[in-house]
């Protein structure tokens, strides 16, 4: 399959470089509650957001990309279901119009954001809204929007999550080192931003009540957290060890 083409390029690259979200963009985020979780691979972060929807006060987000849709194990992606696939031209339209809590040229293939129209949506529902995004697109987030709920979920060790790495499936060595870096960069992001609050995932259940807890109550024992921190820092510094 061929790469995605981005024929608009330098028009996204100028309209991000300053890029501002709308003084009604702005006063509708201050409506909407959002949790953003990150996680090394194997973290556990998609089974946490999928066990925080059965409760029904959470709801993923959808965002907007211009790429389009692709066959996944034989199926073609859905529109609303991964992504909303929207032309260049609508997309320049919205960014134009401050529409846009965050987006970001991928691969300088591709242009993926996080609509303020699909945030709204979960919040005229009641909903939460509660996804997973790169580091980058978190930090951009807070700025846009500093009362988020930045959540990063750790393994309890670092044997741990090389087991949970391992159980995921057979990888080259090459694959293995590249979640090893990928998992560096993670927790180096989230130890050097103070708007993160730490989760220990040590089963799935546990750690989808704590995000609760935190979301629901703006409440999170100091001491629980301290403790998922320091983990974090402990794994962090074996990850470099191994990436030498």
């Amino acid at each position: 399959m061929s790469k995605p083409v981005l024929e608009r390029i330098d028009e996204f690259r100028d309209v991000l470089e300053n890029y501002q979200i709308s003084e009604e963009g702005r006063n509708k985020l201050k409506e909407i509650n959002l949790v953003l979780l990150r996680a090394p691979s194997a973290g556990g972060r998609n089974t946490i957001i999928r066990e925080l929807i059965k409760t029904e006060k959470y709801v993923s987000f959808v965002t907007d990309t211009t790429r389009p849709p692709r066959y996944n194990d034989g199926v073609l992606e859905q529109n609303g279901v991964e992504y909303w696939f929207r032309s260049e031209a609508e997309m320049l339209e919205d960014l134009r119009a401050g529409n846009y809590v965050e987006a970001e040229i991928i691969h300088n293939q591709q242009v993926s954001g996080m609509s303020i129209r699909e945030l709204q949506t979960a919040a005229t529902h009641g909903k939460i809204s509660i996804s997973d995004l790169h580091f980058e697109g978190v930090g951009n987030v807070m700025s846009a929007k500093p009362d988020t709920y930045a959540i990063f979920i750790t393994p309890p060790s670092f044997e741990e999550w090389v087991k949970r790495l391992k159980g995921r499936g057979e990888m080259t060595p090459e694959e293995f080192q590249n979640r090893f870096e990928s998992a560096e960069h993670d927790y180096a992001h989230a130890l050097n931003n103070d708007y993160y609050t730490f989760v220990i995932n040590d089963s799935y259940l546990h750690s989808a009540d704590h995000v609760r807890h935190i979301v629901e109550t703006n409440d999170y024992p100091h001491g629980v957290h301290r403790e998922a921190r320091e983990i974090s820092e402990q794994i962090y510094e074996r990850i470099l060890k191994e990436v030498k």
